[in-house]
């Protein structure tokens, strides 16, 4: 059921409009006494759910028990970054996601349906896992919060991708996320009928229908003069309500070009981007668009580890972006990746695969270390004052010394595309 929907190409809606349509919904669910809130964590500070979250702090006050940020893999929110995103919820209503231990299984979808659903790509049982607190609460309704937006792993990010990802375990978002890489991000990006939803929508239907699950999906995007509007708003407890949200953001999101791009530079939020795990948002959102031999400069003040997990990390400092076959390779031979899938599918999707280079400028990783990672390593500093971000309008650019470049000011808002290499039909 859809409970509230609204949205176009040329929405803006406001922060009262916003305010509005979640109280007028919460109305219509009726009386809650014990309410979960799942939205996003910092990397989705954009996304709109934060100021939807203090929206259902402020209706259900006491009644709102439980504060899950969907951190999947990363790291956990700091206080700072609570009152920044959730400003004046209090600290105590926040728990915390521990992907590695705090979840259980709640249904195993055998190997002959995933192999069926995955075109024969992958044969293995596939656990849907949330967080113990997701299932086991006690709460009388679940409000998942999350923006739709092109993915990398799901095609489109959110509604049950917050759930079974966002608080799911590790065998469930290792094995997802390599299904992702494995069936191909060229044939995945952008799209929100794949292997990967299929997956998470079998879950949904025969694992949790009993749960008082609501999404609430945003689809933000940039105006004319670059400032981030929200163009739709979806409420709803069934997959219409992603589907909706999803073909809008095909709309808003989704940038399709005539040509391919020599030179693209994009800027990382360091207040959004501290790692390469997220970071690499500009490799993923821009590979369609970027033409052969073509240079991706990544500006990334924020930058200070490559996996938000140590272990991931780790294995990434290790074995480094450095293309499918090799990862493929090490991955017969190494038992700590095939441990790690999820680690695996990113450096797959974090390479170029040598068609372009990518060359990151970044706040407090050395020289070193990022050639340790197969990347270019170019200085911050001298970047930032040669593409500098405050003089810079998001599209193309012609610089004082006559160097055309493309800039992207936030990869997490859009997929970017060239026409002659990609299509949604």
């Amino acid at each position: 059921m859809i409970y509230f929907e609204t949205g176009s190409a040329t929405t803006a809606l406001t922060a009262d409009e916003i305010r509005q349509a979640i109280y007028a919904t919460m109305d219509k669910l009726g009386d809650r006494k014990k309410v979960l809130a799942v939205p996003p964590d910092i990397t989705r500070l954009h996304s709109g759910a934060g100021e939807i979250t203090t929206h259902l702090y402020d209706y259900y006050g006491e009644s709102l028990i439980d504060i899950l940020p969907a951190l999947g893999t990363h790291t956990p929110m700091t206080t700072d970054e609570i009152d920044r995103m959730y400003a004046g919820v209090p600290h105590d209503l926040f728990r915390v996601h521990d992907w590695r231990n705090d979840v259980e299984t709640v249904g195993v979808i055998p190997g002959p349906k995933v192999s069926e659903i995955t075109d024969g790509l992958i044969d293995t049982e596939w656990p849907a896992q949330l967080n113990k607190l997701v299932c086991h609460g006690g709460h009388d309704l679940i409000l998942s919060i999350g923006q739709v937006v092109p993915h990398e792993v799901m095609g489109m990010a959110n509604y049950n991708k917050n759930l079974f990802v966002g608080t799911g375990g590790s065998k469930g978002i290792n094995e997802s996320h390599f299904i992702g890489a494995v069936y191909g991000i060229e044939n995945i990006l952008g799209r929100a009928d794949n292997p990967v939803r299929d997956i998470l929508n079998y879950a949904s239907d025969n694992f949790i229908q009993d749960l008082p699950v609501v999404y609430i999906l945003t689809v933000v995007a940039l105006n004319n003069d670059g400032q981030l509007v929200t163009r739709g708003l979806f409420i709803g407890n069934s997959v219409e309500v992603f589907e909706k949200a999803a073909e809008l953001s095909l709309k808003v999101n989704f940038i399709l070009l005539e040509q391919p791009l020599k030179k693209v530079v994009v800027y990382l939020d360091p207040a959004e981007f501290k790692t390469t795990w997220l970071g690499n948002k500009s490799v993923y959102r821009t590979r369609l668009a970027m033409a052969d031999q073509g240079e991706l400069i990544v500006l990334a003040p924020g930058l200070r580890e490559f996996g938000e997990d140590k272990e991931i990390d780790r294995l990434i400092r290790k074995y480094g972006y450095c293309g499918t076959p090799k990862t493929l390779e090490a991955l017969d031979q190494q038992q700590e990746l095939r441990d790690n899938l999820s680690a695996a599918a990113h450096l797959m999707h974090s390479s170029s695969e040598g068609r372009f280079s990518i060359t990151y400028c970044p706040g407090h990783l050395t020289k070193a270390e990022v050639e340790q990672v197969h990347y270019n390593y170019a200085d911050l500093p001298t970047m930032l004052k040669k593409y500098d971000p405050a003089l810079l309008k998001d599209g193309p650019n012609t610089l004082p010394d006559g160097e055309n470049i493309y800039y992207i000011s936030n990869p997490a808002i859009g997929l970017w595309a060239y026409r002659g290499r990609f299509n949604l039909n």
